[in-house]
């Protein structure tokens, strides 16, 4: 595109505010396009296209193999989607030379190229808004200065919260993926991996170039007020009130055992069997891309090791698994678990403790 017609195009950051689906807790960003001169050319330039008819889709977001592409859509379709949702759509008008508008031209529309629109997603260091902010950034000219870069920052895990507050089942998914590492304490700037956060900063960023400051937004407008969001009734127990239900279980099944002097075998099963399965995802996530799920400590009460022994467990696997249930509670000083873990394994120390009560007592018996 020629930089004599520059003059006429507005480019601009939109922020979506977050919706009620999974995916879309956490809001989205894109860039727009607008020729004022010709109607026709308003685009939404979106680095958060993808499809769940893909293969194995679900499976590949869970190892960090998924790709991502920047999409083109018409400004109008994509303004109606947001607002079907009732989701608001903010705009920040980009401060930009004609230079930096040309540049930032060219860069959007090489990206959207069929060989150059693909990337590989990671939703904290390389998604829709870090992508966004990346190419902004790398077509300006002079120092950006953004206003939270001395402020306090929060985990990586204390972020998530922040948006799946009122969808209990989903964080505490998330919360059982996610390691040690998702407890360290996040830069500011990689805070902006969050539209909200990034649309934040902008509003009080500045470049400088020879010894010369600008906003980098020069105005914000609302594209599409925030409208009526449809919420789907989700389980009506919450994780933490599911565990405490299997804790009073467990704890009368227990009571009940050692008045009988036997244990029920079916109970054992049910629970290695599913704290097994439980595992084998938690295990499997340690060789995911995603760097925050390498180290999880949760895999001390969820691993595969219930699975091989459900059918024939011995006195040292209960002593094992024991061992391994007071290090997942030790281990809560280091690392955030998902809710309602550890009233969970409460519930297993009942079996490990009641199998070890009731094998002493048989053996005294004996002996």
């Amino acid at each position: 595109m020629r930089s004599e017609r520059m003059d006429s195009v507005e480019l601009s950051l939109l922020t979506c505010s977050p919706g009620q689906e999974v995916y879309s807790l956490y809001g989205h960003t894109a860039i727009r396009f607008r020729d004022l001169r010709d109607e026709s050319q308003d685009w939404v330039f979106s680095y958060g296209m993808f499809s769940f008819k893909k293969k194995f889709f679900v499976l590949r977001f869970m190892f960090g193999l998924t790709d991502y592409d920047l999409g083109v859509l018409p400004i109008k379709a994509f303004l109606e989607e947001y607002s079907k949702r009732g989701s608001s759509v903010t705009e920040q008008m980009l401060n930009l030379s004609p230079e930096e508008k040309m540049a930032l031209t060219n860069a959007l529309f090489e990206n959207a190229a069929p060989e150059n629109r693909t990337y590989r997603y990671n939703y904290f260091y390389d998604n829709c808004t870090t992508r966004a902010r990346n190419i902004i950034e790398r077509c300006m000219g002079g120092q950006k200065q953004y206003p939270s870069e001395d402020v306090e920052t929060a985990t990586w895990r204390q972020l998530v919260h922040r948006y799946t507050a009122g969808h209990p089942w989903a964080q505490c998914g998330v919360d059982l993926l996610l390691g040690v590492k998702a407890d360290m304490k996040t830069t500011a700037r990689e805070q902006q991996f969050l539209p909200e956060m990034l649309m934040e900063d902008f509003a009080g960023a500045t470049t400088t170039l020879y010894g010369q400051s600008k906003p980098l937004v020069s105005s914000t407008r609302m594209t599409v007020k925030p409208g009526v969001q449809l919420v789907e009734r989700e389980f009506p127990l919450t994780p933490m009130e599911c565990a405490a239900i299997l804790l009073v279980v467990s704890t009368l099944i227990m009571i009940a055992e050692l008045k009988r002097h036997r244990t029920y075998r079916a109970w054992d099963v049910v629970l290695m069997t599913l704290s097994g399965l439980a595992g084998v995802i938690i295990f499997l996530m340690f060789f995911s891309q995603h760097p925050t799920t390498s180290t999880n400590l949760q895999i001390l009460l969820l691993n595969p090791l219930p699975l091989i022994f459900v059918w024939k467990p011995r006195r040292w696997w209960w002593q094992l698994w024991g061992v391994l249930l007071v290090a997942f509670l030790v281990g809560s000083i280091w690392q955030d678990y998902a809710e309602g873990t550890t009233l969970v394994a409460l519930s297993l120390l009942t079996r490990v403790a009641n199998h070890l009560k009731l094998d002493s007592t048989e053996k005294n018996k004996k002996g």
